[in-house]
């Protein structure tokens, strides 16, 4: 570990105690609410805290996706959560249990736990973050999620029950629907849906809900980031879910709070390009020092 971070076993270690001169990162493993969290906490914090889910594959628990993106540019404390049914909270059968929740009800087993669960669980993550000292009432957070993490980001979105300035998504998902179609394109086998997986398709569409996304004064900043050569979602995803939340930014004037990313060739695991990776990290970076 780099002399500037120091990891910290105290896990309620608070983000306004009183820092030593010339101390660097400081990294903590706690949970929040009971959901299990990294936090990084650089020496000067200025910008709301930013909080980011990882996604099904690589980087795939908190601990990853904070070796893949530490933002350490940005001066706000991260809040590296980890997704229901993974990481310090996977079944005790691993990714054979994981694999078998796919294969019985991806929708209601797998997706409603781990994606719309980790939505529901950010009421309670926010409110221990300002019992922590990383949140002044009425502050906002930032959010970033990466595949089904960035879909669990846009449903935090959609329920609106959580301020938030700024948000970045990486190669994710636009809802229960995109995620199907994806999965039956990998498998070759047809989802059968039920009337409770409709409903629950329905509340996670970030397209038909474009108007819940865009609905702030102003709305939250959303830098949509997607590789080209994503060959899990399509980067057409992407681009549908900016054309439908376009005209909500651009009837309040707010053009240049909503941006789209095409990264050429970029994979689905963005990380294993290490061109694009940095690019990424730089695009994030960038776009929450602006708008965060």
């Amino acid at each position: 570990m780099a002399s500037n971070v120091a990891a910290d076993s105290v896990t309620t270690l608070r983000c306004d105690q009183q820092r030593p001169v010339g101390e660097g990162v400081r990294i903590a493993s706690t949970t929040l609410a009971g959901v299990p969290a990294i936090l990084r906490v650089p020496p000067r914090v200025s910008r709301p805290p930013i909080v980011l889910w990882h996604g099904f594959g690589p980087p795939a628990t908190e601990q990853a996706l904070m070796t893949a993106l530490p933002l350490d540019d940005v001066p706000a404390v991260k809040v590296y959560l980890g997704l229901p049914l993974f990481g310090r909270r996977a079944p005790p059968e691993g990714n054979r249990e994981l694999a078998r929740l796919q294969s019985e009800d991806f929708a209601m087993l797998l997706f409603k736990p781990a994606v719309a669960g980790a939505a529901d669980e950010l009421p309670r993550v926010v409110e221990a973050l300002r019992q922590r000292g990383c949140l002044a009432p009425g502050q906002p957070i930032d959010l970033m999620g990466f595949s089904a993490g960035g879909a669990a980001a846009l449903i935090a979105l959609i329920n609106g029950k959580v301020a938030v300035k700024a948000a970045a998504i990486v190669n994710a998902s636009t809802g229960l629907g995109v995620s199907v179609h994806a999965l039956e394109r990998m498998t070759g086998r047809p989802y059968a849906w039920t009337s409770a997986s409709r409903a629950l398709a329905e509340r996670t569409d970030a397209v038909r809900h474009a108007g819940e996304i865009g609905r702030g004064r102003p709305p939250v900043a959303l830098l949509i980031v997607q590789g080209q050569g994503d060959n899990v979602l399509s980067p057409a995803t992407a681009t549908t879910l900016r054309d439908a939340l376009q005209p909500y930014y651009v009837r309040n004037g707010n053009e240049k709070r909503l941006s789209l990313m095409l990264v050429p060739g970029m994979p689905h695991d963005w990380m294993v390009d290490g061109q694009a990776a940095g690019k990424v990290g730089r695009a994030i970076s960038y776009w929450f020092e602006q708008h965060g």
